[in-house]
């Protein structure tokens, strides 16, 4: 069977169709404002072939009662031996002053096979209701604060797994750091101190360290290669000895010539002007760092492996 809402407005010969009927989409026992109401009809055995032309109501929408939906036409039942069905047409309004309404007639005009007529329905009154208010009882309140429902267990969840998978992490970084350092000690500590220093050194080669806010590191640095280096080599404890002690330890020492004796002192002790007094060194002297400090190195360690070399012959 086909269908097909067509707006028009005729009358022919007029057929009373019953009583419209009136809906209440809202659960409620009364219509209030701005409450949707389905209002139309029903036909029962409407033939295969049957058309409908139903008014048009849109121009009667207003503020006081406003057309929310246009026709809708659903079957409701289909008859399989005739074919025939029960169908359903209505409209939604939507009331927005209180009071008394009459709604327009429903009229449909049925065209079966060429024949024409029309379909009247008695139309309905509703009563529109405001919400009731008691004057005499009725108490302003204050606006009331968000309620603030307790945390659970299920929302805190992810973010505990969130913080012990971080804390996870660091502590697996901070143990693969652990590891490589001592891995790296390990290997140093296999190497003869002079290779351990001349490694160290190595490290602030170029001019880069010779900047003024650079100093400090470069001479912590330096220093810090040659008296560990001092500590193996000569069995001096550098590291915790302070420069003058440091040289009243060495000042003896047969290995080391008088030349090179100054020329370290005066390095150590602009390393302390730079570290303590925030003194600046020229260029001049930063250049002059690295080859002294090698030069130690390599001369000291040269007159250790004589000495070995001549004890061996002894021997």
């Amino acid at each position: 069977m086909r269908i097909l809402t067509l707006i028009l407005a005729l009358a022919l010969d007029v057929i009373p169709g019953g009583d419209a009927y009136l809906k209440r989409l809202q659960q409620r026992d009364s219509i209030l404002i701005a409450d949707q109401i389905e209002y139309g009809f029903t036909l029962e055995g409407v033939q295969p072939g049957t058309r409908l032309a139903l008014p048009d109501f849109s121009k009667l929408s207003n503020d006081t009662l406003t057309l929310v939906r246009a026709w809708q036409i659903d079957t409701v039942r289909t008859d399989k031996k005739t074919g025939s069905a029960d169908i359903k047409a209505s409209i939604v309004l939507a009331p927005f002053e209180e009071g008394n309404y009459t709604l327009p007639p429903l009229v449909a005009l049925r065209n079966l096979n060429g024949t024409v007529d029309t379909l009247t329905f008695e139309p309905l009154e509703m009563e529109v209701k405001s919400m009731p208010v008691d004057t005499a009882t009725f108490v302003i309140h204050d606006i009331k604060d968000q309620i603030n429902y307790p945390i659970t267990f299920k929302e805190v969840l992810p973010w505990i797994l969130g913080a012990l998978a971080l804390i996870g992490l660091i502590i697996l970084a901070i143990y693969l750091i652990k590891k490589h350092r001592k891995s790296v000690q390990e290997a140093e500590s296999h190497d003869p101190p002079y290779v351990v220093a001349l490694r160290k050194l190595d490290k602030y080669r170029g001019d880069k360290y010779w900047a003024p806010e650079k100093q400090k590191a470069f001479y912590s640095g330096v220093t810090d290669a040659l008296k560990e280096y001092i500590d193996n080599r000569f069995g001096v404890d550098a590291p915790e000895m302070t420069t003058a002690e440091l040289f009243d330890a060495l000042k003896a020492d047969k290995d080391i010539t008088p030349e090179m004796y100054a020329n370290l002192k005066d390095l150590f002790e602009r390393a302390d002007f730079v570290k303590f007094a925030k003194y600046t060194a020229p260029d001049s002297d930063n250049a002059t760092v690295l080859p002294l400090a090698v030069n130690f190195v390599t001369t000291t360690y040269q007159t250790q492996l004589e000495e070995e070399q001549k004890s061996e012959d002894v021997l």
